[in-house]
């Protein structure tokens, strides 16, 4: 009887209510769910670094959306106050918008605040088109949730050309996903540390990146004072121009004099190039045999113009003597 009982217990089959439960109760016992909502349920991530263009690559996502409708389904988070936050799908989310859906497939996950940020930087990251700042704010958002998440190492051990630790760091699983190293990782980071303005300059690219690196380091107000200087002046810094900057304002000595008088040094003068006369083959090549090249082209034009201007200056002194 005993081992009948065993055979029946190993036989046993599943409950009524496991054989009959929907995929979405599977989902949902596996921290997922996929689901079709509103579109005026979903919201963007806070502070998301990454910009949503109108641009032509997004009239083609509308128009293959009006088409094929939404091919990935967009990654979103439940919101506290209601709703949903996503987490990767901006762009398919406002191309939804335009095509005129009014809901959308959704991968529901339940995450924290620091893995959110993690999946929304990991999900977008790799965009063809990411500008310098947009690169910045992902690249410090995504270290500090990392760092939150693993527990902040000791100030002594942290810094922007590498640490200690026998373990990777935050930084090292950055680098290895974008293909950048630490240092320049931490050069984008750095970027964080100018002014709104020159935020701009470096993204319209009127502030070239090692430069802007080195002015980050500069006080927000002589931040202020170089962007006043090289607006009425129309320049822009070039890297030595910056370090100088960087160095005075280190040593605490960027005053206005200081900052004119780094960015007016001129560079040592170049011997101007001679200026040239460019002609196209294809207009001269008839007067030459086949086969001629431009050297000897060339050539035969140089001495023709020498044969003819020889020729003016005797018929010139002829006429004198006339």
């Amino acid at each position: 009887m005993a081992a009948k009982n065993k055979f029946m217990n190993a036989m046993k089959m599943p409950a009524i209510a496991d054989m009959f439960s929907s995929e979405a109760d599977r989902q949902r016992e596996s921290g997922d769910l996929v689901t079709e909502v509103p579109l005026a349920e979903l919201h963007p991530f806070v502070n998301h670094p990454f910009e949503v263009r109108d641009d032509e690559d997004m009239q083609k996502l509308v128009d293959s959306i009006k088409e094929n409708g939404v091919l990935t389904n967009l990654t979103v988070r439940r919101r506290a106050e209601g709703g949903y936050e996503i987490i990767s799908g901006h762009r398919r989310f406002h191309a939804a918008q335009l095509a005129g859906l009014e809901s959308i497939k959704v991968q529901v996950r339940d995450v924290d605040d620091d893995q959110a940020i993690i999946d929304m930087v990991d999900a977008n990251i790799q965009r063809e088109h990411i500008s310098p700042m947009e690169k910045a704010r992902a690249y410090a958002m995504r270290l500090d949730a990392a760092q939150r998440k693993r527990g902040r190492p000791p100030k002594e051990n942290y810094s922007q050309v590498g640490n200690n630790f026998d373990t990777k760091t935050s930084s090292d699983e950055l680098a290895e996903k974008v293909g950048e190293s630490k240092n320049q990782i931490f050069r984008y980071v750095r970027l964080n540390s100018l002014v709104p303005d020159l935020q701009k300059k470096v993204d319209n690219g009127s502030l070239k990146f090692n430069p802007a690196v080195e002015l980050s380091y500069l006080s927000a107000d002589e931040q202020k004072d170089f962007l006043n200087y090289i607006e009425s002046q129309s320049c822009s810094p070039s890297l030595s121009q910056a370090q100088k900057l960087k160095a005075a304002s280190k040593e605490g000595s960027l005053t206005s004099d200081k900052l004119e008088e780094i960015m007016a040094a001129q560079k040592p003068s170049v011997p101007p190039r001679d200026p040239t006369l460019t002609i196209s083959v294809s207009k001269i090549a008839r007067f030459f045999p086949v086969g001629c090249t431009k050297q000897q082209m060339e050539n035969r034009i140089l001495k023709i113009l020498e044969s003819y201007f020889r020729q003016m200056a005797h018929e010139q002194a002829h006429e004198e003597e006339r």
